[in-house]
């Protein structure tokens, strides 16, 4: 009998489950927005919302908490200094989830995992700025003149 399961163990071992569970809680707080199945959304909401709970206090003692889980020095000074004052007077509930549908491939249910007030600037300029940024290196990384030789049917070049 399985009675009351402490938490979703996502069909993974301990350690990948810590590493899955590590890595989107760090995509959740570099873009405040991601796309990911219900379960795992249900499962990391409860690691970021006790994280967004312990920057809400800037202390040594809670840095080196939440320094576990997120390991990249700017997400960390991101979530101290932006994410945590920015829930100052709010007491939990800090994301939502929005059902999107099922996965094609399998049918599962996508859902999309949000801070409840994102900044005007991570909701409009985050898309902005990729695509901004492929097209300038992409630009950047070839000129035209050398990217590709035009490629010239034979009938053309025997004509010649």
């Amino acid at each position: 009998m399985n009675n009351k399961t402490g938490f979703n163990r996502l069909n993974r071992r301990a350690g990948h489950r810590r590493a899955l569970i590590k890595n989107m809680v760090t995509s959740l707080f570099i873009h405040e927005r991601i796309t990911t199945t219900k379960a795992k959304a249900m499962e990391i909401r409860r690691y970021a919302e006790r994280l967004v709970t312990r920057a809400k206090v800037d202390s040594v003692h809670n840095r080196r908490e939440v320094a576990k889980t997120i390991t990249q020095g700017d997400v960390l000074s991101k979530l101290f200094a932006v994410i945590g004052p920015r829930f100052q007077n709010r007491a939990g509930g800090y994301t939502r989830v929005l059902k999107l549908g099922q996965r094609f491939g399998d049918a599962a249910e996508m859902v999309i995992l949000e801070f409840v007030e994102r900044t005007v600037e991570a909701a409009s300029e985050a898309p902005a700025e990729t695509k901004a940024s492929k097209k300038s290196t992409a630009k950047d990384a070839v000129p035209s003149e050398v990217a590709a030789p035009k490629k010239t049917s034979r009938k053309k070049v025997a004509a010649e």
